[in-house]
């Protein structure tokens, strides 16, 4: 093999000086580094100094500029009046913080966040907590569709009922339903747990790769790939622990909730024949 012209530009870029000694097994944290644990913009806040905003003439951006700017000073309970349903109130927060709404959120209410605890006294719209890391919301009515979409850590409650598509490509987290839930709830679901207390609409769990799907009332159909599954004692305990947490029932007792898992048939979807991928779908 000809050797590589010394003179040629590459060497000039030093490109050719890097000694490839092989993979490293570098540590980039420790576990008593803990500022390497939160976000660098996060803020030093105090959980027992409160304040009140109210929002009733406030536009969504100076809504979450004024949060921001709230938790700058050290406040760790923030009590929002009078949202007005806006829409995208309080996303973004990478903060712990006590976050209190008093009335109702729009669309895309509380998303993106990762450590706030949030209570929300109405309704919210679509995709609420869309793409939430940690923490937890409580949602004391009822919820609109895309609840929980792409979730993926923390827990996420809706007390009344939520519409179609909950927990649309879930990645982990819980998300819990008081009432009932619309079509397609679980859809393309990949980790993490959903417990609906009440109904489940049509194709539930459709697509979905992984996690668990627990339901208390009646399921019109199991989407494609969705299967039953049997429950066991640590299911039962776990889900009595987790629904005492936000004063939730089953509506036929958790011991006779439905289980509801991947049939893993879609895992090699691309590797079936076509008549076994008709019978799959």
């Amino acid at each position: 093999m000809a050797e590589l012209d010394s003179e040629h530009a590459s060497y000039d870029m030093g490109m050719h000086t890097e000694q490839l000694a092989g993979r490293t097994q570098q540590v980039f944290f420790l576990p008593e580094e803990g500022e390497n644990f939160t976000y660098p913009g996060a803020f030093d806040v105090d959980f027992n100094k409160r304040t009140e905003l109210d929002v009733a003439d406030m536009d969504t951006k100076s809504i979450n500029l004024e949060i921001r700017a709230l938790m700058s000073q050290g406040y760790g309970t923030i009590v929002v009046k009078n949202p007005g349903a806006k829409h995208s109130i309080g996303v973004g927060i990478l903060n712990r913080l006590q976050l209190y709404f008093e009335g109702s959120l729009g669309y895309f209410g509380v998303g993106l966040i990762d450590g706030p605890n949030v209570r929300i006294s109405g309704r919210v719209g679509w995709s609420c907590a869309e793409n939430m890391m940690a923490g937890t919301v409580v949602v004391e009515k009822n919820a609109g569709s895309t609840f929980g979409a792409a979730i993926r850590g923390g827990d996420l409650v809706c007390k009344g009922d939520v519409g179609s598509r909950t927990g649309i490509d879930m990645k982990g987290g819980t998300i819990l339903v008081g009432g009932r839930t619309g079509a397609f709830s679980g859809f393309m679901m990949q980790r993490g747990r959903m417990v609906v207390c009440g109904d489940a609409g049509k194709n539930l769990g459709d697509s979905m790769y992984d996690g668990t799907i627990y339901v208390g009332g009646k399921i019109a159909d199991l989407g494609v790939d969705a299967v039953e599954a049997e429950m066991t004692d640590l299911d039962v305990s776990w889900l009595r622990k987790k629904l005492a947490m936000y004063d939730l029932e089953a509506a036929n007792g958790v011991e006779n909730m439905t289980k509801i898992v991947s049939g893993k048939q879609l895992w090699n979807y691309d590797n079936l024949e076509p008549t076994e991928k008709k019978l799959v779908l």
